[in-house]
């Protein structure tokens, strides 16, 4: 029997751990293996003394297209070994089966990494859309090229945000609720004015930045770094933050049961091809009015 190509690859350069999503056929969308893929790489870079730095990329064309709704690699009915005190999912009934899940993929694995104790860096390319956005959120620094975009457009669902729910930190409030209530993409430089990227490079140079910020920081006492990112989560969660995603995960799930009552669907017949295509916007070509004088002009013209 063949195989299965690996979601994830791990490289060591130096004091770095180069981390990569490697489902590039499909976008790198996030499966469960993915998660769970994901998340030995971070402990064996946790617990690999040399390694100061962890930076998480994607191969291919993008970041991540977010989470997996509907590759042939879709593996919700899968039991994994779970990572957090909650039960199986895969045997439980209606909305306690989303529940359960999406507390322990999503919303606690994505705090469970935003909690490693070593500084890390996502290096965002592509797309980094709705799930993907918040694999770079968790991230202490994002690095993005040119050529990458943003966007969580999951409120076409009827749901208001991913479960990891940083939009109002990662932008503020009144751009939080544009990003949210329009689902459109948000360029890289907008994203760098708004101060959710570090820093914007052409394509050609992005993993040489994120390589020397990644070098520069490794230079840095281990115990400094992880008090300093200890004590700046800290205040973000004196913000709120932990809380807030408790009340938005809440209201998540009442969606996703709201959904599959009036439409039979919790994600209300949405596929990644049907969410690919809402985010594709085709500019109308208005025809351009004939002014008075270029009327009087025609007349001429034509006698």
């Amino acid at each position: 029997m063949p195989r299965s190509k690996p979601t994830i690859t791990y490289k060591k350069k130096d004091e770095i751990a180069i981390i990569s999503m490697n489902r590039p056929e499909y976008n790198n969308a996030q499966n469960g293996k993915m998660t769970y893929d994901l998340d030995k790489a971070f402990k064996r870079a946790i617990d690999d003394d040399e390694v100061k730095v962890i930076v998480l990329k994607g191969n291919g064309k993008h970041f991540s297209a977010g989470h997996d709704i509907g590759t042939p690699g879709r593996d919700v009915d899968v039991e994994y070994d779970r990572k957090s005190m909650w039960y199986d999912h895969t045997n439980k009934p209606g909305g306690e089966f989303w529940y359960v899940r999406e507390q322990e993929v999503y919303l606690n694995m994505c705090r469970r990494w935003r909690d490693m104790p070593k500084p890390t860096i996502a290096m965002v390319h592509g797309a980094c859309v709705a799930g993907g956005c918040m694999l770079a959120w968790v991230c202490d620094l994002i690095i993005a090229s040119e050529d990458a975009f943003f966007a969580d457009p999951v409120v076409r669902m009827g749901i208001p945000g991913v479960e990891y729910f940083a939009h109002p930190y990662e932008l503020n409030p009144r751009i939080a609720k544009e990003f949210l209530f329009l689902g459109e993409r948000m360029s890289s430089s907008r994203a760098y004015e708004m101060g959710m990227v570090n820093k914007v490079v052409p394509i050609e140079n992005l993993e040489s930045t994120v390589m020397e910020m990644a070098k520069k920081i490794s230079a840095m006492p281990r115990l400094g770094l992880t008090l300093t990112k200890q004590a700046i989560n800290h205040v973000e969660d004196l913000q709120g933050k932990r809380n807030g995603m408790e009340a938005a995960f809440a209201w998540h799930h009442f969606s996703h049961a709201h959904n599959d009552l009036t439409t039979g669907n919790v994600l209300s017949g949405f596929d990644a091809k049907k969410m690919a295509k809402s985010q594709r916007t085709k500019t109308k070509k208005t025809p351009i009015k004939k002014t008075a004088a270029k009327k009087t002009a025609t007349k001429k013209n034509k006698k």
